[in-house]
């Protein structure tokens, strides 16, 4: 798909339109790319307070952007995944985590010129439920009200298949409406605002990233129902992404970008508990959350905890030998074509129909860009580095779930 700047800032002017943001002003976009190709350009990070970018955060926190001759800025933190879709759009950050999905709808739907460089991480989210809820697995969840971070995300396209799984029908409408025992009601709620809502009784569980899922444990009496790595083994949530004109036009500062990440990707595994440290608000304060917290995140995936003879079960699939989150950075294409497929039987908000001309095999080869991230993880040492990559085989793999 060739863009050209013109058609780049047009179509990028349509999709903030389309979601009722702000319009940049073209000179400014302009500028923007321009300054990107640069040599020497600088690296303008934003992110969620989620442990889902931690990647690019202890990438900044350890200096290996520095490393690699980049000039870096401190990372800029927002609250909303929509927030950060518009400046990412609009030019104030060149380097993000999204979910997945979101970027599919971003090149598909709105032709806007993104790329999918590397997975962020692996798992990392769980589906939370009130304690005294008596839901105990996804069959309990009839009659119930439960919130999902995003429209576009991993979160509602798991949770759905497990609803539909159990015979139940996911539904979307006003919370104050008559509910029927076989329907369960998905509805937006922003991430910091899943535990408080889940402790005043407004909802009865969420699926979302960490670490509201172990603020809702430790904190508000949550409990969790099922975790999302063991549902679908180490799937993709957050991507890494950048714009393609700087991609091409700035390949070199590209690799080093990526190099960077797959490096701190690399350190956090071998690391997990001084990774939480790092990021917690005790530590370097990246995330606004607790060490304590954050070391339930890392390290909390006990078998006596959440294991068989745990009411409800979290883990029903210990032989996959997966963690809470994971950070092995191959985007592998398998996944991809998954959820391109999965998406078209996903309920959501909004005009969903450019999904039904997608090819997945031809979308997913041109979603992502695997070359700098195929180099980064040689540089690192190879695939064997990271516990999560089969060695045999490991450019390609089968998608493992069980509902």
């Amino acid at each position: 798909m060739k863009i050209t700047r013109r058609h780049f800032l047009r179509s990028a002017a349509a999709g903030i339109a389309a979601m009722g943001l702000p319009l940049a002003a073209e000179p400014a976009a302009r500028t923007a790319v321009a300054r990107a190709a640069e040599p020497d350009a600088e690296l303008r990070i934003g992110y969620l307070p989620i442990t889902d970018a931690a990647p690019l955060l202890i990438a900044h926190a350890r200096g290996y952007f520095r490393d690699e001759g980049l000039k870096v800025a401190k990372p800029l933190r927002v609250r909303s995944w929509s927030t950060l879709s518009e400046s990412f759009m609009t030019d104030k950050f060149n380097l993000t985590h999204m979910l997945l999905p979101m970027p599919i709808w971003m090149r598909y739907n709105r032709s806007l010129p993104v790329k999918v460089l590397a997975w962020d991480h692996t798992n990392g989210s769980a589906i939370t439920v009130r304690a005294d809820s008596g839901i105990n697995g996804f069959a309990d969840l009839g009659g119930h009200q439960i919130a999902v971070p995003y429209w576009y995300s991993m979160h509602n396209i798991i949770l759905q298949m497990g609803l539909k799984k159990a015979g139940l029908t996911p539904v979307i409408q006003p919370q104050n409406h008559a509910l029927g025992k076989r329907q369960v009601n998905l509805f937006i709620l922003a991430p910091p605002e899943m535990p408080v809502a889940l402790s005043g009784r407004k909802i009865d569980g969420f699926i979302v990233a960490e670490p509201f899922n172990a603020m809702a444990e430790m904190r508000v009496g949550g409990r969790i129902m099922r975790f999302s790595g063991d549902i679908w083994k180490n799937h993709p949530c957050c991507v890494v992404v950048m714009k393609e004109p700087i991609i091409k036009s700035n390949p070199v500062f590209t690799q080093k970008v990526v190099n960077a990440i797959v490096r701190a990707q690399l350190w956090t595994t071998e690391n997990m508990a001084e990774a939480a440290r790092v990021l917690s608000r005790e530590g370097e304060g990246y995330l606004p959350t607790s060490a304590e917290v954050l070391l339930r995140v890392f390290t909390g995936y006990e078998l006596s905890v959440y294991g068989p003879g745990n009411t409800p079960q979290a883990i029903q699939n210990p032989e996959w030998n997966v963690g809470r989150i994971g950070f092995q950075p191959y985007p592998y294409p398998s996944a991809t074509r998954f959820i391109l497929s999965e998406m078209r039987r996903t309920r959501m908000e909004g005009n969903a129909e450019f999904l039904d001309s997608l090819d997945p095999d031809l979308a997913a080869a041109d979603l992502v860009d695997e070359s700098f991230v195929r180099k980064a993880i040689d540089a690192v040492g190879g695939p064997s580095r990271f516990p999560a990559i089969d060695i045999a085989r490991p450019w390609d793999r089968e998608e493992v779930i069980d509902l």
